[in-house]
């Protein structure tokens, strides 16, 4: 995974609640231009199957076991596309550069009109997840008030858990990130938040749940070095989401049963197992109304 910045970002304040679209058109061309293979001619022969940073993609044996069942499943050649950026990856999935992408429920909520879910992964049971506050293991007190005038590390500006959810949680109270921490800066990686907080870098950190939760199974002297101060409600989980007029076509279709097929598969197990996921599910798209609540708050805010 990237590692994280070292700069604040003094911009943080001014980044829009909605995704840039002029900057999504830019970055479509520059992966288009990065890209050529995913643009080639339909009929394509391979399955394009985009990742964004939510997904351990560190793992090259969770790569290798994921794109060896995705290709069992099929039938056909699958290209794991991996960016550093969510931008970037909803970019190549709105344009259709992608067949499908592993994305995050706030650009899903935000392209709501332009995709459309393939399967929701399933975690302890459920397609939910929470969002965390972090803070250094030792640091007492639970009110998350107490968190002002921290330098903070947020891991995405279009994440959920690693943005949103903590920036409506400070405009529900008429309060914005720069006006509430001392600093901010973006880690680009869930796991990149954890580093910052446990080493000292940020003080405190916004971090999807799912991913500390499976850190500290898999890299407990990591996470014993943060605690949680704060968990958010249950939301719904990053989605595996498609370009909408795509929904039905045969790679989407391939895709989708490969997916909601994976528990049935000895190879799909251990990729699940690898993940400490359950399965994938279809879901209804009113999974993320709670999502799109929040950034209704933070819009109203500005």
């Amino acid at each position: 995974m990237p590692s994280p910045s070292g700069s604040a970002d003094e911009r943080l304040a001014k980044a829009p609640v909605r995704i840039d679209r002029r900057a999504l058109l830019g970055g479509l061309a520059a992966t288009a231009l990065a890209a050529p293979s995913l643009a080639s001619a339909a009929p394509r022969a391979r399955l394009a199957f985009g990742l964004t940073p939510v997904f351990r993609n560190s793992d090259l044996a969770l790569l290798e076991r994921l794109q060896a069942y995705l290709e069992a499943s099929t039938g056909r050649p699958v290209d794991l596309v991996t960016r550093r950026t969510y931008q970037e990856i909803s970019a190549l999935v709105v344009s259709g550069q992608v067949d499908a992408a592993w994305i995050c429920g706030y650009p899903f909520v935000q392209y709501r009109s332009e995709l459309a879910l393939v399967a929701v992964p399933v975690w302890r049971g459920s397609p939910r997840y929470q969002a965390y506050i972090i803070v250094d293991r030792d640091r007492p007190g639970d009110d998350w008030h107490r968190l002002g005038g921290d330098i903070h590390a947020f891991s995405d500006p279009d994440s959920n858990s690693g943005y949103l959810v903590t920036t409506a949680l400070l405009a529900a109270e008429g309060l914005s990130a720069s006006s509430f921490f001392q600093s901010s800066f973006y880690t680009y990686g869930h796991r990149n938040v954890v580093r910052a907080v446990a080493s000292g870098l940020a003080q405190s950190g916004s971090v999807d749940g799912y991913v500390w939760e499976v850190m500290a199974e898999l890299e407990p002297a990591l996470t014993d070095r943060t605690r949680i101060l704060r968990a958010s409600e249950w939301l719904g989980f990053p989605p595996i989401a498609c370009a909408r007029r795509s929904v039905d076509s045969p790679e989407t279709s391939r895709l989708r049963d490969a997916l909601l097929g994976m528990s049935a598969d000895p190879v799909g197990r251990e990729v699940l197992a690898m993940l400490r996921l359950d399965g994938f599910a279809v879901e209804d798209e009113g999974l993320f109304d709670t999502i799109a609540a929040k950034i209704d708050i933070v819009r109203r805010s500005t």
